[in-house]
């Protein structure tokens, strides 16, 4: 589906042109939007806008790291938005002239159906091109906002609730929420850079005077990345005490096994020499033998335990994860 809305000489907006009418001289710029197109309307980025054929590949190739290329008469510029349930990157291509822009998007985006509807009722939006590319940049950095949000009340509720769970289940969704920040990442670390790029810019005409907006785009990207990097590195600190937590009570287990085995060696050695089928054995023809040995190896077990007690081995803390 193609959409179109141009902006005559006398200030008048007009929606749903057909292509063929947008390059009139009575409209001052245009926007043609692609939504979802087919493979005939993806023919029309060369055949009627004569797009260069490496632009024209980034927009129907597999999505794309955010980008700026310039070439003669426009610059071609490829956004992320993030769908706000799977965080998966959804790309947003623009190319952008002194008259016209125009964008490209195989699934839906909310913000560009929004502002589309919006540039009649707001006259800023009537501007030009770069405001339209600028209000589509600050919608889409806009929306990553609420993802990243989520996440960290989730990371948050998880640390309050620590008690209430099993390091399993936790340790289960502190790796959920990791790979999930760490897909967010993925694109904003590159819009980050993508808007540093375009602000140190001097090939983009007329962009000077919206350099103080795209700064202030570039700082909510720099916002994000701190938020992130934050909760990642929280991440890492619950897997580390996790970590940590199971080895000492590994060692805890280990320490009982070898407690329980250092107490019953000599007791096993005892009875092993004991039971031995020999005809002459001193010990073995004694009316109170078989207490007087039972009593050896109660003293010799109660010592062993007395003694690992005082030396705190069998005295534990209960840890709190």
């Amino acid at each position: 589906m193609i959409r179109t809305v141009a902006v005559t000489n006398a200030g008048e907006i007009v929606y749903d042109l057909p292509l063929s009418s947008l390059k009139k001289e009575e409209y001052k710029w245009y926007w043609a939007d692609f939504q979802e197109p087919t493979e005939k309307e993806i023919q029309l980025l060369s055949k009627f806008f004569r797009f260069h054929p490496l632009a024209i590949e980034d927009c129907v190739e597999f999505t794309q790291r955010p980008k700026m290329d310039f070439y003669d008469g426009y610059f071609f510029l490829v956004l992320h938005a993030i769908h706000q349930k799977t965080l998966d990157a959804e790309e947003v291509d623009l190319f952008v002239g002194d008259q016209y822009l125009v964008s490209f998007h195989k699934n839906p985006v909310r913000e560009i159906s929004n502002l589309f509807l919006k540039v009649k009722k707001e006259p800023i939006l009537q501007s030009g091109p770069l405001q339209i590319m600028y209000q589509i940049l600050d919608k889409l950095v806009d929306d990553y906002f609420p993802p990243v949000y989520r996440l960290e009340d989730v990371l948050n509720q998880l640390e309050d609730k620590t008690e209430e769970r099993t390091i399993s289940s936790i340790m289960e969704e502190v790796f959920n929420i990791r790979t999930d920040l760490s897909s967010v990442r993925r694109s904003i670390i590159p819009m980050r850079d993508l808007l540093y790029r375009m602000i140190s810019s001097t090939k983009l005409n007329g962009l000077k005077e919206k350099e103080i907006y795209l700064q202030d785009v570039y700082d909510h990207l720099l916002k994000l990345v701190e938020m992130i990097d934050a909760n990642r590195e929280l991440t890492a600190d619950i897997r580390d005490s996790y970590l940590s937590i199971s080895s000492d009570k590994m060692n805890r287990i280990m320490m009982t096994l070898t407690v329980m085995s250092s107490i019953f060696l000599p007791l096993t050695f005892i009875a092993g020499l004991y039971g031995m089928n020999f005809q002459y054995m001193p010990e073995l023809q004694g009316r109170n033998s078989y207490f007087v040995v039972l009593a050896i190896m109660i003293v010799i077990a109660l010592a062993m335990v007395g003694f690992f007690w005082k030396v705190g081995w069998l005295r534990y803390k209960k840890s709190k994860f």
